[in-house]
């Protein structure tokens, strides 16, 4: 039987800019960004899409893999990447689902959207 963990981070860091630039990158904000439905939904969303590649269930591969992305002004989930790694069989099914995410509701800096960061990790693990 093949069971995997998700679970969400969310990174921390000070805004303290008194004229932001349109295409600052933020880690946290006043309003921040939120996944359609809230992280009950997100959390629902990666254990229904998340597939234990059969290459890596095979050779027993398992671990955490954390995926970095950036909340865009408009809410579009973009710039996934790996942010720390497993093996590529799991890294590549962690960022392929992360770039499946639908559209979140944009975080917010005095009142106006902003590109907001976040790691999620994703724990793979064999039963």
């Amino acid at each position: 039987m093949l069971a995997m963990m998700i679970a969400l981070t969310v990174n921390a860091a000070s805004t303290k800019e008194e004229n932001m630039p349109d295409d600052k990158l933020y880690d946290v904000v006043e309003v921040m960004p939120e996944y359609p439905g809230g992280m009950v939904a997100m959390m629902r969303f990666l254990q229904d899409n998340v597939q234990y590649p059969f290459k890596a269930s095979k050779q027993n591969i398992n671990g955490r893999v954390v995926v970095q992305f950036i909340v865009e002004k408009d809410g579009r989930v973009g710039h996934a990447k790996i942010a720390r790694s497993v093996h590529p069989l799991l890294d590549e099914e962690a960022l392929r689902v992360v770039r499946l995410m639908p559209k979140w509701t944009p975080g917010k800096q005095k009142g106006k959207p902003v590109r907001v960061k976040f790691n999620i990790p994703i724990t793979f693990r064999l039963k």
